[in-house]
């Protein structure tokens, strides 16, 4: 079902409003890294009631979906920028890696998840909308071949998620779950 954009407009504009005024908009993390925290297109589907997954929870998810991950500090402490935690990601990202795995049959490797240290925002690694993978060259084909780029290093799935490659690892917001 389509949404006129004015409406999808206004409706982007109140759910960041309520996450804000939820406190959700703020992380306490120093950006180490530049990683651009990207708005959603007007038309993109955004879920405004986020589902938060604790990391066992997400981690027993991603492993059941044949998905690894490594940090540089071999930990998962949330307030650890050397760790790869899961804590408090949102369940569309996870959905959204899994559907990346199942669609694209690409080994997928996450190296950032929610942990302190990226950049801040509402749409951001700590708020649990973006995950970092490392460069593989079965998946980044895949999203070369099968997303639209948009400029940047940017590419944008047809669900409305965007695709950054930065110089080490892909940088990915989940807006929605990718169709799953």
């Amino acid at each position: 079902m389509r949404h006129h954009p004015l409406l999808r407009a206004a409706t982007v504009l109140f759910t960041t409003a309520l996450l804000t005024l939820a406190g959700t908009t703020v992380a306490t993390a120093t950006p180490a890294e530049r990683d651009p925290v990207h708005q959603p297109a007007a038309d993109t589907p955004v879920t405004a009631l986020v589902t938060k997954l604790s990391h066992s929870e997400a981690a027993a998810r991603f492993r059941a979906a044949g998905i690894t991950w490594s940090s540089s500090g071999g930990c998962s402490d949330r307030y650890n920028s050397t760790c790869t935690s899961f804590e408090q990601i949102n369940l569309t990202t996870v959905q959204g890696a899994e559907t990346l795995k199942r669609a694209s049959g690409c080994a997928l490797n996450i190296t950032g998840g929610t942990e302190t240290g990226h950049a801040s925002g509402t749409y951001s690694h700590w708020n649990g909308y973006k995950l970092d993978y490392s460069l593989y060259t079965c998946v980044g084909n895949y999203i070369r071949n099968n997303f639209t780029y948009i400029g940047s290093n940017k590419w944008r799935s047809g669900s409305g998620n965007i695709y950054y490659l930065e110089s080490n690892h892909w940088d990915v917001t989940y807006y929605n779950c990718g169709g799953c």
